[in-house]
Formats: structure tokens, C-alpha cells, sequence
């Protein structure tokens, strides 16, 4: 679940409780801006772009948070498709964000709590519609990873029709064993499935996230139903046949999401925003406590995106690949301490985890999303 579907005291509390877990602040990674950046300013109340019409081709945001509150910033299409994001930028820090973009009409949003549309900026994207000249092996890359979120999406509808099939048969031990794995190809895939805006609203968000007027759908609320209220009626039973209709429109969309070399390695940092402010925090999974599979399925989805980019970030900066190379490793290594057996996603329940062991895989998840936050701007050397 994303971030930006928190509500405003959740996200800071996320934040407030990742620092309580690691003792240290978020570190700003602006200092790589180069100088053609774009300079959005956020605070509580605006968002101010210090262009409004620049060309085709790689653009990079230089981001400040002048505001009081966690913000996060998003260039979307039109119709409100995210081109990619950055989250979880804390008050008093700057970031950059690297994306390619191609001519048209854009807007920049910068989303205060990280929580409904934020306030936005309407800016031109001039020239022509393909101005980038990639590696071959970028598009490769692409070409690859499309086939991934697809190949993800149509494992995940059987294991899904598993869970939900219990639900409907009233199954509550059945269910309970088929909820986690159903959510493992998701997991891996979700910057995707979020860039489209509408569908992980339906089936991933928790209760503080709700919008105004929304009613509860999706994964979370079966959860809840499951562990908390330990029953399964008529409303739930409902419930399952909308999450099936629901993940049934994702896969069949997924095979279109506007996929480009930058928003792989940005989605591959978002991958690890989750892991940081949901799964290590116990927020994801606070009636399950399965937060360790979603770690996982996350951690996985980060590392498939940079194995296809590795190629060409390894070329343009070897002592990156290198750092992220040994991150991974490290992050993998730590998470199989957590297995319960050799095979498959079986991991310990979240809420047998200690403090000082969520602490050592919190800085595990810091190490690795400090380097990684400088993928996109590797491959597009």
C-alpha cells in the first residue's frame, strides 16, 4: 500500500516510528541535483515550480520541503497516471527525482501528508515525442520488466481466487493460510499497479488511509475481518468477489502502464518507501503480522528492476552497482534469518519480531535505500 493513501497523522507517525526504530533522521540526497534541475518548492500550502516549460527527454526535479508536514511529489499525466514520484520526503529536506518524459501536457503535484491530490502545478513538456536516446540495452530492460508485472499479475489471480474462495466458503483457517501468498506478486509489482491511480485504492488501502466518503475494500479490510472480528458474513463474502473483479482489471491493464528506464529504478526505491514506512513499522499488516512477506515480495520486485538495469548503472557508475550489489545481499541474507523452513513464504509473524531485531533490519533497509536512490540518475548518464 502506498504511502500516499496514509492519512496525515499516520504518515508522520510512520516516519516519527521508523526514527524511533533506527535512532537516526532522513538524509536528503539533493546534493546530486545537478544544475539544469527543476526546482519545486513545497510547503503545507503550495507547490511552486520553478519552470513551467521545459523539453522533452530526462528531467530531474530538485525537491525542497519547506512545509511542516511528510510531502510527497508526483509528475502526473493529465488523467492523473502517475510518470513517477518521489515519497516520503521530510520537512526540512531536499531530494531529487529523475524521470523521462515525453511532449505533452504534465502536472506536478505535491501532496502534503501524502494524502489526496495535493496541490498542482500545470507544466508543458515541448519537442519531440521520443527526444531520449537510449542503450539498446534500456529498452531490453523495459521489454523485461513489462514482461514481469504481467507474468506477476497472472500468477497472482489464482492465488487470489484461493484466498477468495474461502472467503466465500466461510473458511476462516483456509483463508487465513491463503491471504499472505496472494499478495506476493502485488507486492513485488506495486509502483506499477499504483501508477495508474484508481486501482490500488480499491484493493490495498487500510482504514486510517481512506478518503473522505470511500468505503473500505480490498485486502485490509478482509484482514480485519479475519484476525480482529474473526468472522466471515454476507459483507465479506461481497467483498471477496469485488477483489477479484478488482485485481481481474489490474492484470489486464498492467500490460500498458507506461514503463520507461527511470521509473524502473524509481519504482525500485518506492519498493523500499513501503518497506520502511509499512513493513518495518508493523503498519501493513497489523492484523496478520504477515509484514515480513510483503518485506520480501518488496525487496524482490526492488532487486528484479535493478538486475534488468544493472547492465548499463554498472557501466555508468561501477561503485553503485557495486554498494547496491552488496546491499542486496546483505538485506537477502538478514530476511532468510526470518524463514520458517528452506522453500516458500513462510516467515515468522511480525509481532514476535523485537525491537532490536526491527531495528537491524531497518538500518539494513537504509543501507540499501541510500544508494538506490541514485539508480535513475545512473542509467541515464
Amino acid at each position: 500500500m502506498r504511502a500516499a493513501r496514509l492519512t496525515v497523522s499516520t504518515a508522520v507517525a510512520a516516519v516519527a516510528a521508523l526514527t524511533a526504530v533506527t535512532g537516526c533522521t532522513q538524509k536528503s540526497d539533493a546534493k546530486s541535483a545537478g544544475s539544469g534541475a527543476i526546482k519545486v518548492t513545497a510547503d503545507d500550502d503550495s507547490c511552486k515550480v520553478s519552470k513551467k516549460q521545459f523539453p522533452a527527454g530526462h528531467v530531474e526535479l530538485a525537491v525542497e520541503n519547506k512545509g511542516s508536514r511528510v510531502t510527497e511529489v508526483e509528475i502526473l499525466f493529465p488523467d492523473d497516471r502517475i510518470v513517477s514520484e518521489r515519497e516520503n520526503i521530510g520537512p526540512g529536506t531536499r531530494h531529487s527525482l529523475t524521470a523521462e518524459v515525453k511532449s505533452g501536457d504534465y502536472r506536478i503535484a505535491c501532496i502534503p501528508g501524502m494524502k489526496g491530490k495535493g496541490h498542482r502545478q500545470d507544466v508543458q513538456v515541448t519537442g519531440g515525442k521520443s527526444t531520449v536516446k537510449r542503450d539498446p540495452r534500456l529498452d531490453a530492460a523495459v521489454a523485461a520488466y513489462r514482461q514481469y508485472t504481467q507474468a506477476q499479475a497472472d500468477e497472482t489471480l489464482p492465488k487470489v481466487k484461493t484466498f477468495t474462495d474461502a472467503v466465500r466458503d466461510g473458511d476462516l483457517d483456509a483463508a487465513k493460510k491463503a491471504y499472505a501468498p496472494s499478495r506476493i506478486g502485488w507486492e513485488r509489482t506495486e509502483p506499477v499497479a499504483e501508477s495508474f491511480g484508481d486501482i490500488d485504492p480499491k484493493v490495498d488501502v487500510r482504514a486510517d488511509g481512506l478518503e473522505e466518503g470511500q468505503k473500505w475494500t480490498g485486502w485490509h479490510r478482509l484482514e480485519k475481518a479475519l484476525w480482529k472480528d474473526k468472522k466471515i458474513g454476507k459483507e465479506e463474502k461481497g467483498l471477496a468477489d469485488r477483489l477479484d473483479k478488482d485485481l481481474k482489471d489490474w492484470q489486464q491493464r498492467v500490460g500498458k502502464a507506461e514503463i520507461t528506464p527511470t521509473s524502473m529504478a524509481n519504482g525500485a526505491k518506492e519498493l523500499l518507501d513501503e518497506v520502511a514506512t509499512g513493513k518495518v513499522t508493523g503498519e501493513e499488516e497489523r492484523y496478520s503480522h504477515t509484514d515480513l512477506v510483503d518485506f520480501k515480495a518488496n525487496v524482490e520486485g526492488a532487486e528484479k528492476a535493478y538486475e534488468l538495469l544493472k547492465p548499463v548503472a554498472s557501466k555508468n557508475d561501477a561503485a553503485l552497482a557495486k554498494e547496491l550489489d552488496k546491499q542486496f545481499a546483505a538485506l537477502d541474507e538478514l530476511l532468510d534469518k526470518y524463514r520458517e523452513g528452506k522453500q516458500g513464504y513462510e516467515f515468522t509473524s511480525y509481532d514476535k519480531v523485537g525491537k532490536a531485531d526491527q531495528k537491524e533490519l531497518s538500518d539494513a533497509v537504509n543501507a540499501l535505500a541510500e544508494p538506490l536512490s541514485k539508480l535513475a540518475a545512473a542509467v541515464v548518464k
